[in-house]
């Protein structure tokens, strides 16, 4: 069974089309600047590549039909017709607590994304977009929802509640959430095969490092807390993203720089992070060529950033009672040894022991601690777009 996977943004759609079986990619490509001018662009292999290609796309609507169209297409397509399409898997960013697995989408589950929108503004209205997109030009073909927060549904009231006012909690649903679900499932499940157990036999740590980051604790399969919380701004510093800071900071901030809190939270999630510490770049790439040149602030943004991915790795193998092994996946966590080596410094009580030569490689399943280190570390690609097929194809079957 073939599985379309979208991932719908108010003015772009990514798509893949994975069989789940197998892992195998047909195609995959990007639907760009919808509602504006239209870019379309298309990669199989073995076919010629469409890149930036001029489509008119006024609403998500022609940018699926776009997408069938070039998947069935003589010449470059990859599948003779649509029936060949099993499924959609629709990512949804936030399920709220309506949702702790993958569900078949139907009006309750569509009235639920609606409700959540609130929790994630931007994000959910473009998700409905891409449902209703998909459900106006494949009718009749079962569409699965897959939500970034359901991974996180596991942790106890002890992890995901704050210590406010609890009716906060009652009439507002202000909690933890958590994100980047869908990757640390794929990943503590990748980790729990390489390490020749089931899941719910080992203690993890995944280390889900990129522009944006979140670290979470999984203990027998189940994520049992998270770095993230009741927003995408929580936890470690990212790339524009602060990370946990003091709360006073904003009142006092706020009144020096005459700020509103709209002001303030601009600041926090595009001008602050790695970014704002630098004053050099987000992209961490810049950040170790600027470094590397004598640059103290972007040595220091590094050395923060792994210092307080290394501080939640410490915590969680505390909430745990252990670990067994750390997990590094997304952008910088499956590229950047340096960061790699600098959260696992230190972790020697712990039984981390880093081969430096190992840890040389990129982008690739790779164990990276040496042969006797007792908590294992481990290099794993994410791949949420196949976790995603995964889980719509054995929703529908």
């Amino acid at each position: 069974m073939n599985i379309l996977v979208i991932n719908a943004g108010s003015s772009s759609l990514k798509y893949q089309l994975l069989d789940p079986e197998t892992g195998k990619l047909l195609a995959k490509g990007l639907c760009e600047r919808i509602g504006i001018d239209g870019k379309f662009t298309y990669k199989a292999e073995g076919k010629e590549t469409l890149d930036a290609v001029d489509v008119a796309m006024p609403t998500h609507s022609e940018a699926i039909q776009a997408v069938l169209d070039a998947l069935v297409d003589a010449k470059n397509g990859v599948i003779g017709s649509m029936k060949e399409i099993g499924a959609v898997g629709h990512r949804v960013v936030h399920g709220g607590e309506a949702f702790n697995k993958s569900v078949l989408i139907d009006s309750a589950v569509m009235k639920a994304i609606e409700d959540c929108i609130p929790l994630a503004p931007l994000h959910n209205p473009a998700n409905l977009t891409g449902i209703r997109a998909c459900q106006k030009v494949m009718p009749g073909v079962p569409m699965v929802a897959v939500f970034d927060t359901a991974f996180h549904q596991t942790m106890p009231a002890k992890a995901y509640m704050y210590a406010l006012p609890y009716a906060w909690y009652e009439e507002d649903k202000v909690r933890r959430y958590g994100f980047h679900g869908t990757s640390h499932k794929y990943v503590a499940g990748r980790a729990a095969a390489m390490l020749g157990k089931k899941p719910e036999e080992v203690k993890l740590i995944s280390c889900h490092l990129g522009n944006g980051s979140s670290v979470t604790a999984v203990d027998g399969g189940k994520s049992v807390d998270t770095s993230m919380g009741f927003t995408p701004l929580a936890g470690v510093p990212m790339g524009t993203r602060s990370g946990d800071l003091d709360a006073g900071i904003l009142q006092y901030e706020m009144n020096k720089r005459g700020l509103d809190i709209d002001g303030m939270l601009n600041v926090l999630n595009k001008k602050s992070g790695v970014e704002g510490l630098s004053c050099v770049s987000s992209d961490f790439r810049d950040l170790e060529n600027a470094a590397g040149k004598g640059d103290e602030k972007a040595a220091l943004a590094q050395q923060k950033f792994a210092y307080e991915v290394k501080k939640y790795v410490g915590a969680y193998a505390a909430a745990m009672g252990g670990v067994d092994a750390i997990i590094f996946t997304a952008g910088v966590g499956e590229n950047d040894k340096a960061i790699r080596a600098m959260v696992c410094e230190g972790l020697e009580y712990m039984g981390v022991k880093l081969d430096p030569e190992a840890n040389g490689v990129r982008g690739k399943e790779a164990v990276l601690s040496a042969p006797d280190s007792k908590v294992k570390v481990l290099l794993i690609p994410t791949n949420e777009e196949l976790m995603i097929a995964m889980d719509t194809a054995a929703i529908v079957k």
